[in-house]
Order: structure tokens, then sequence, then C-alpha cells
């Protein structure tokens, strides 16, 4: 179950990505002064501690001056003290910028996914969509706050250092230094090696994410083909991929710290054996051999961390890649030079309209009819024909690949979309609650709805009788997707939806279908008062809407096959009168 696109290694480091990371830390930029300034002080103090011993030991302690020793010693003291002051300051200062930079990229992200069209979230998983704003995001507040300004810590604390060494004593310094190409050599094969671990772990974490999406979202049917064991050992196989590449990255750090503790040790053990001779020969202190050993031990810390760095900013240029990749998707709705004006009363006609998902195979082919202003026209036709893309085009959550829609002579590509859904009100068949409560969900949290058509939509949908049983009314909470309500009442919440925004035009995708036998004459109630005086497009299902609708479509392999009204198809015994005696004529006689 591979994940695609969460493979790629990515660059260690990448200037142009760089430079737009670093466009989200520009309204911090003061903050970034303040905390690199910080960086540097608490550096600088930090030199100091060997540099005092050193001092203490041949000047105090070789003249056994008590006093002298108690001054230096509080110097210390108050040296480390501000140095961990200095230290706190801008670890919290990162903390800040990554945590407002982390506010900034994820609110753009939210925003360009609400902007992108229906089709490119038909290509790409939920799941690979929320890591973009989770876990990638996430990654690059550990770069701002552990990263750039870091690395420029350790790389101003190792030159220090050397520089401190060159100066104390030119011969100690190279012997320290001997060691470096030692640890080059194992920091190469310890990235190396650490790389693909990762990169592993990410797709071993994809899988899991992926697999955990799916088998929560089809529990009941798992549930109800007994597949509890089956998916149990499926997960247990992800799940142990995940921890074997976790336990490879382990076992790369389990191995890369070790090594360079042995080879500061040695540096250590030649620095003692060298620097000591010199100290017997009397032609270094015994101070600064001490000083020394503290130096090399602070020296190899950097380097350490460095090799964490790495890490990170190849984690960070990956996620990067990702996410303006996502960013620099085209919007749904490019900017107008004009708007056109149109009237939203007017007919609707479809004019020689050809589609495809694919560019391959055609959904749609040179489809032309006309929906009248007011009138009711209903889609009929067998599963796959093209009926739900019809509707799917007019709500421009597609393009057609050719001919045009047009509402009054007007092509809707030259309406913008947020005008022409002011203007539409969708109801379907899987009818969608969010969390919140059912005011809420009728209102979708829209201010300019008043209280009367609030009201209004709740009588004539006959919310009412589902809100007497409910003893939150309006306030009650509905849980994720509106699991507590049957398909019927959620179907009813969505007609008040559809008429407390009042649309000029409605569209019912097989909203009538799958209710329970007690709902659906308050349906069908509710069905007359949301038709009534609007133009409406049903995709239908139940007998009693289709004999009602001013015109009836027939759509057969993506073209219209026949057109009428309900006695004129069934009169003609085609495409519809076969549907009719195999799909309608029961719920007749049950209606009947």
């Amino acid at each position: 179950m591979l994940v695609a696109g969460e493979e790629r290694l990515g660059k260690v480091y990448d200037h142009k990505l760089m430079l737009r990371m670093l466009h989200y830390l520009r309204p911090s930029a003061g903050r970034v002064v303040l905390a690199t300034a910080l960086l540097i002080l608490s550096s600088l103090t930090a030199l100091a501690g060997p540099l005092i011993t050193r001092y203490a030991i041949d000047t105090f302690i070789a003249q056994k001056d008590y006093e002298g020793l108690l001054h230096i010693c509080l110097l210390w003291f108050a040296i480390q003290l501000g140095t961990s002051g200095l230290q706190y300051a801008q670890l919290v200062t990162m903390n800040l910028i990554g945590q407002q930079a982390m506010l900034r990229l994820r609110r753009e992200i939210y925003a360009q996914l609400q902007r992108l069209p229906i089709a490119f979230f038909d290509r790409n998983p939920v799941g690979r969509l929320m890591t973009r704003v989770t876990n990638d995001v996430e990654v690059l507040n550990q770069m701002f706050t552990q990263g750039v300004v870091a690395i420029f810590g350790d790389i101003f604390a190792l030159a220090g250092i050397m520089v401190v060494l060159l100066v104390m004593n030119t011969k100690l310094a190279l012997v320290t230094f001997a060691s470096l190409p030692f640890v080059f050599l194992i920091s190469i094969q310890f990235r190396r090696r650490v790389r693909h671990a990762f990169v592993d772990i990410r797709l071993a974490l994809a899988k899991i994410n992926a697999y955990l999406q799916e088998s929560l979202s089809g529990i009941s049917i798992i549930k109800a083909f007994r597949r509890e064991e089956r998916n149990d050992a499926e997960f247990a196989e992800l799940n142990a991929e995940h921890r074997d590449a976790f336990l490879r990255s382990v076992r790369a750090f389990a191995i890369y710290f070790p090594l360079v503790e042995l080879i500061q040790s040695v540096a250590v053990a030649l620095i003692i054996w060298y620097g000591g001779g010199r100290v017997l020969q009397d032609e270094l202190s015994f101070g600064a051999l001490v000083a020394f050993i503290q130096y090399v031990g602070r020296f190899f810390r950097p380097i350490r961390d460095l090799s964490d760095k790495y890490n990170i900013m190849q984690d960070a240029m990956a996620s990067s890649e990702r996410i303006f990749d996502l960013l620099d998707k085209e919007p749904e709705e490019a900017p107008l030079t004009s708007i056109a004006r149109f009237n939203p009363r007017a007919d609707l006609c479809y004019e020689d309209v050809s589609f495809s998902y694919d560019k391959i195979v055609p959904v749609l082919s040179d489809v032309s009819f006309c929906i009248p202003a007011g009138k009711t026209t209903a889609l009929v036709g067998s599963t796959g024909s093209g009926k739900t893309t019809l509707v799917a085009l007019l709500t421009r959550f597609y393009e057609p690949t050719a001919g045009k829609i047009t509402l009054g002579g007007v092509d809707v590509r030259d309406i913008p979309r947020r005008e022409l859904r002011r203007i539409m009100a969708v109801v379907q068949q899987d009818v969608f609650l969010f969390s919140g409560t059912l005011e809420e969900n009728i209102r979708l949290w829209e201010e300019s709805i008043s209280a009367e058509q609030l009201a209004a939509a709740i009588r004539t949908s006959h919310v009412d009788h589902l809100l007497r049983r409910l003893p939150d009314g309006l306030a009650t909470q509905v849980t994720e997707r509106g699991s507590s309500f049957s398909t019927g009442e959620r179907q009813l919440l969505a007609f008040a939806r559809a008429l407390a925004f009042d649309p000029e035009i409605l569209i019912l995708d097989e909203a009538t279908a799958s209710v329970d036998s007690e709902t659906e004459a308050l349906i069908q109630d509710a069905l007359q008062a949301l038709l009534r005086g609007r133009t409406a497009v049903v995709i239908a299902h139940r007998l009693s809407t289709i004999r009602n609708a001013d015109q009836i479509l027939v759509v057969h392999h993506g073209r219209i096959a026949e057109r009428g009204d309900h006695a004129e198809l069934l009169a003609a015994g085609g495409v519809y009168a076969r549907l009719y005696r195999l799909q309608f004529k029961r719920q007749e006689a049950d209606v009947g």
C-alpha cells in the first residue's frame, strides 16, 4: 500500500525552498534577530567556563589563595546563571517564532485546500492531505526552532572553540583536530544509513495512516463480514514494518554516537598524554591542560548536534517540497477580468456538452437540453449513465471538455463560482452534517438567515417533528456526520437547510432515496414546498417525484435518449418505459 509522493528523500538543501520557508519568518524578523543575538551571547558565555577554570587553577589554587578562589567561583556561578537565562530566553523566543510560522502556514494550506477544485480531491486521499497540514508543517516547525538558527549557533560555537584552542596552544589544538577526519567519515556513513531509515519510517507511517482511515471509515462492513481478525493481522504487519524501520534508525544512532564518544575519548587521551608531557616539562600549565580537556568535550558536542540538524534539514526540505507543491496547485476560481450580468431565474441550457473525467473515457457526449425557469426537470437512467455528472457540471465542480452551459444565455464559466453557487442549493442522498448544533447545521453558520426564515424552513420541511423528541431542540449537538439521526431525518434537515437559504435553483441528487416509509410522507410534503416556484433539477429515484416533474430526461450512455413527461414517455415504450417496469412499477403499486 505505497502512498505516492511520500517516497522522495528530498535534497539536504535547496536554496529556492529555503527562501520560501524563510518567507514565513519575515513577520517575526525582529524575534529572529533577537534569538540569534541571544544564541551568540550564550555561546560566548559558554566559552568562558574553561578559561575561568584555567585561571582558578593556575592563579588561585596554585597560590593557595582561598579568597581569590571564592571570588572566581562566584564569577563562574554568575556566568553559568547568565548563560542559563540566555538559553531560556533563546529557546522560548525560537519556539514562539516557530509556532507563529506554523499558524501562518497552516492557515494558508487550509485556505488553499478550500480553493482547489473537486477533481483534486478525487485524485488525492484525505489522509495524505491531512499529513500536509499536520506532520509536514510540524517538521518545518522543527527546522524553524532547531534548524536554521541552531545550526548557525553550532557552527559559531565550533569555530569559537577552535580559535580558543589555537590561541591557547597550537600544537595541542592540532592534536585535537587530528580526530576530525575520522568523525567526518563516520558522519557520512551515519547520514546515509539514517537517511534511508527515516524514509522507510515515513513510508511505513503513511501506510498505517491510510490503512487506519480506510478501516475506521468502513468499520460497519468489517464487522458485518467478520473481517476483524484478518484486518488485525494486516495492521500488525504494517505496524511491524514501521517498528523494523524505526529500529534501523535506532541502530544507526546507537552506532554513531558511541563511536563519536570513542573518538572524543581518544582525543582526550592524546591531550592528556601529549599535554601532560608538556606540563611535566613546564611548557604548559596544569590549568591550561584542564581547560583543554573541557574544551575538547565541548568541541565534539556541536559536531554531534550538526548530524541531528542534517536530518532535520533534510526532512524539512522534503516536507516543504510537498507543502509548496500543494500551495502551487491551480485554484478552482481563476480571477475574471469582468463579471457577466445574469438573471438567476432564467432558463438553464446545456449546449453540446461533453465531458470525461480522465480525458480518455467519455462520460457525456454532445448533450443538449434546456431546463425551463421555475419548472422541475427530472433526470433518470441507469447507474453510470451520467446523471450526477450533469449536475456536477452545473455547479461547476467540473468544467465541460466541450460545449457550454448557459443561464439566460450567459455562459456559467463567466459567472464567479461563489455567485453561481449562491443561487443554488444541493440536497444529496448522503447528507453531510457537521459537528455543532442542529441550528448551526441548518444555517451553516450564516448569520444573514433571520430567525423567522429559520422557523419557516423548519416548519415547512417538517423538522419540527424531529425537534419535538429532542430535549435540547435546535441546540442538540450533532455527533460525527450525524450518525445519531436516521437517513430520513438527515434528509429532512437537508431540506430545511435548502429552504433556509431560499435558492433560485435547486438540485436534488437522489435526495429521496433510501428512506424509511414512516418518514417518506413527510419528505414528499416537504419536497412540494421545496420545489414550488423554483428551477429544479432532480436526479430521480422515487416514483412520485418523477411523475410530478414538468420534464423528464432519460440519460443513457452519456446522451439524452428520451425526453417528455411521465405519460408521454410511458406511451413511447422506450428506455424510460423499460426502467419504469424494472424499477418503479412496484413502488407505484405501493403508493397506490
